[in-house]
């Protein structure tokens, strides 16, 4: 078991990523031996208050907390624009680290992340929360391949929260994706994912609804209908980040990254819906 020093990087604290990891490395994966010993903030009135009601040392920059630490974990799960510059902050201090949802605001940005990541050689991994639900697990146990998801899901926005039903998506069928369609408008989105081996993902993205995250996986098997067990899922999600700490390099495939990114650009773009795009991903 690895003990190490974590230490928050974020927009603003007071936030509810901030919160759900928090209780989950404190409580249930305490005997992981992780603690938070510190956090930064842009946002600095707020995250301090933050930080002193929850018994963390806050710091006024990166440059102060890094030498207390061991890893960092940039939030800002609201904030993407934020990523690049606090990851510029983060990354010359050579300390592993996790970003948070949704990694980059577009393709390009994430692209210069782990550009950056690369020149200052730190191990760097994003997900979202429902890359590790009881929906991955049991799609583990089937005995044949999953050809078709349809993954119905809802958020405020599909900006900010359609990062969670792609990332299910590409995290259960691969970054083998070919084309892409999206139809609809912002507040009730459908996506169409195609993928090698005649294998497809559908997505109904409803916004202003806080829908359950429901899957129906379809195999020779049969059918399994499916939803993420939401009490499970920051607890689960932050185990992974644990894991990938623990390891010292990313456990997720870039090429999956930087493709979640590209299908939520084209899916986001007004003058490309109700058009079959080609996905090329070689180029990752």
């Amino acid at each position: 078991m690895t003990a190490m020093r974590l230490g928050l990087v974020d927009h603003n604290l007071n936030n509810f990523h901030a919160n759900v990891y928090l209780r989950a490395f404190r409580g249930e994966l305490a005997h992981r031996g992780f603690t938070v010993v510190g956090a930064t903030a842009i946002e600095a009135g707020a995250s301090r208050k933050w930080a002193e009601a929850n018994q963390v040392d806050y710091y006024d920059s990166v440059a102060e907390l890094a030498p207390h630490i061991d890893a960092f974990i940039v939030l800002a799960p609201s904030n993407p624009e934020t990523h690049l510059p606090l990851c510029e902050a983060v990354f010359p201090h050579g300390k592993i680290t996790f970003v948070d949802k949704t990694f980059a605001p577009d393709l390009g940005t994430a692209k210069q992340i782990f550009a950056l990541a690369d020149r200052h050689h730190v191990a760097v991994q994003t997900t979202s929360a429902l890359r590790t639900t009881n929906v991955q697990a049991r799609l583990r146990e089937l005995d044949t391949p999953v050809s078709t998801l349809f993954i119905s899901a809802g958020g405020s926005t599909f900006s900010e929260y359609g990062i969670h039903p792609v990332e299910l998506a590409v995290s259960c069928l691969g970054a083998e994706a070919t084309s892409l369609v999206a139809f609809g408008d912002d507040d009730h989105l459908r996506l169409v994912i195609q993928f090698t081996g005649n294998r497809a993902a559908i997505i109904d993205f409803v916004a202003q609804q806080d829908l359950p995250f429901s899957v129906a996986a379809v195999s020779l098997a049969g059918c399994d209908t499916l939803t993420v067990d939401f009490d499970r899922l920051f607890i689960d999600a932050a185990s992974a980040m644990l894991d990938f700490f623990s390891a010292g390099r990313a456990l997720i495939e870039r090429r999956e990254t930087l493709l979640i990114r590209r299908v939520l650009d084209l899916a986001s773009d007004l003058a490309l819906r109700n058009k079959f795009i080609p996905l090329d991903n070689s180029q990752d």
